[in-house]
């Protein structure tokens, strides 16, 4: 495998994939960005399982460490994240319950112990010294962020990306990209992004909400669903991410989700090899992963645009 400079790989694909549709070129991704930093200590968000929320009403802050090790999905930060090669990222945003100062943090089960506004401001710091690389942000969920909370948000990041910002159009490459400045695809998946042609509808993400607690039904999940994909222009997801159930945490308690993934990864990783990318049924786009930096997920989603 050759060697990349992770963090500027975009600039050095071949010069034939500058203008090829970023929907036709593989993206490697991380699942639950943020998780590396979930405050342990922290109520639950609303959306935890309620296996989770039984355990919390029952035990307090003794299961803490438990919801913690299942809710966790990354370990490295999103700037680590970024120089390791990563362009998509996955960020589910919410605001606390009775928080009258309406900041923004991210969660999954828990909340960050990062806000919002200050990991966009290094993100968008790192791009400055990445001038030729283009990456996706997807925000959705927004638990507890009301209407005015939206428009502020939605005001912020026009004001701190500004005119790094890529319309959403049909088929942006990087050559198109490069040629008017734009680094950032910013996916909003909340009705109140209409109107504002700087931000992009909500990116398909493939996910099952059926039991995936082993490699070969995430696979068999995927594979199905590239089956019947058509020919079409729109960015869309695979998620590789193992997603257990309440009854899986609750006979697996004393282990967690890294474990859980580490076990799948060599599965999951001898299938990112048989990918490809381009036009036309099974083909990839966005591939996004848990512990993107335990092995070699992300340089070989990239090594498939070599194949293209």
């Amino acid at each position: 495998m050759e060697k990349l400079d992770l963090p500027d790989w975009m600039s050095q694909l071949p010069t034939e994939l500058h203008s090829v549709p970023l929907r036709d070129l593989a993206i490697p991704g991380s699942h639950h960005t943020m998780t590396y930093c979930l405050d342990g200590s922290s109520d639950l968000e609303p959306n935890a399982s309620e296996l989770l929320k039984i355990l919390k009403k029952v035990f307090g802050h003794f299961v803490d460490d438990i919801v913690e090790r299942w809710a966790t999905t990354q370990e490295l930060n999103i700037i680590q994240q970024l120089d390791a090669g990563v362009r998509y990222f996955d960020l589910r945003i919410a605001c606390k319950p009775n928080d009258v100062t309406h900041i923004l943090y991210f969660a999954h089960a828990l909340y960050t112990t990062v806000t919002v506004e200050e990991t966009f401001n290094k993100v968008h710091q790192w791009l400055a010294g990445h001038p030729k690389e283009v990456i996706i942000l997807a925000c959705s969920t927004f638990d507890g962020v009301d209407v005015s909370d939206h428009q502020s948000f939605i005001a912020q990041l026009i004001q701190l990306f500004g005119k790094k910002l890529c319309p959403k159009m049909a088929r942006p490459s990087l050559q198109h990209c490069w040629d008017h400045g734009y680094q950032v695809i910013l996916s909003y998946a909340h009705s109140a992004a209409s109107g504002h042609q700087e931000l992009w509808p909500e990116i398909d993400y493939w996910w099952s909400d059926q039991d995936r607690t082993s490699a070969s039904k995430v696979i068999q999940y995927l594979d199905d669903r590239l089956k019947g994909k058509g020919q079409d222009d729109t960015l869309f997801m695979s998620g590789l991410n193992l997603t257990p159930n309440s009854d899986y945490v609750a006979a697996n308690v004393l282990s967690s989700i890294k474990e859980m993934t580490l076990a799948a990864y060599p599965e999951l990783l001898a299938w990112v090899k048989r990918q490809h990318c381009g036009q036309g049924k099974g083909c990839i786009n966005i591939i996004a992963a848990d512990f993107v930096g335990v092995n070699q997920f992300v340089q070989l989603v990239i090594e498939i645009n070599r194949k293209k």
